[in-house]
């Protein structure tokens, strides 16, 4: 076959392929023209969702991020007159203070024992709550449950604290003068027994979050799929066996 000598006519092995890049570059310039203007009809569209996420934020900001900025009171020698941020710098010496004292491992072993058993026992109470959440078929009974166990998380550690005072009160506390007193007992100085304070403080923690994580539990097994129930009725499995090898992995 003859080749052509002219410009116009040269195979297409051997043509420039400046066409392909300048289609591929006009692509590429359209696409970048797009995706501004994505962005801004996608942002938008999720106004409304954003404006609904401020008031979160700036609670958060303001209620957790704001004051751990006290925690420069343990490197301080602080003094009221100066203030938080004007008393004098001492590096690591309240810390070398603590640990010399007997007390250090004391409080070293009852921090670790207690959050220990907030978050074993917490966690078992909480699946337990959820998984017995899940049982109820009534929708409506299901949200009213889930309304009652979350308001102790709700209520304000200040107001707990006087909630157990009006339980544990020497003098007129409920349990003192309607139970023991009932019973024949002598009432309990409770605040200064200091045996009865490591279930009290469990009890209290747990009995104040436990709604909280239960329904995050409660979220968890309503999207698993029913079907895996059904397998396991259809290969014979109890309730508790349901519970082991479908619920509990889910």
């Amino acid at each position: 076959m003859a080749l052509a000598s002219g410009a116009g006519c040269q195979p297409a092995l051997f043509r420039p392929a400046s066409s392909n890049f300048d289609r591929g570059g006009l692509a590429v310039k359209k696409a970048s023209a797009v995706q501004p203007a994505k962005e801004k009809k996608h942002f938008v569209r999720y106004l409304p969702l954003y404006l609904m996420m401020v008031p979160g934020i700036v609670y958060i900001i303001i209620n957790n991020y704001i004051p751990m900025t006290g925690i420069v009171v343990a490197f301080k020698q602080y003094n009221t007159r100066l203030g938080l941020y004007n008393s004098p710098n001492i590096g690591l010496k309240n810390f070398e203070f603590l640990f010399r004292t007997k007390d250090a491992l004391l409080i070293t072993r009852n921090t670790l024992l207690y959050n220990l058993a907030f978050i074993v026992i917490g966690t078992v109470f909480s699946i337990a709550v959820a998984v017995l959440l899940n049982e109820i078929k009534f929708k409506k009974a299901q949200q009213v449950y889930q309304t009652i166990i979350l308001v102790p998380f709700l209520i304000s550690i200040v107001i707990v604290s006087y909630l157990v005072n009006a339980f544990l009160a020497t003098d007129t506390g409920f349990i003192n003068n309607s139970i023991l007193r009932a019973m024949g007992k002598e009432p309990i100085s409770w605040y200064s027994s200091p045996q009865y304070w490591p279930f009290i403080l469990i009890l209290v923690q747990i009995w104040k979050v436990f709604g909280y994580n239960s329904i995050i539990y409660f979220s968890v097994l309503v999207g698993i799929d029913q079907g895996y129930y059904e397998a396991a009725v259809i290969d014979g499995a109890n309730r508790w066996q349901q519970f082991l090898h479908v619920t509990l992995p889910g």
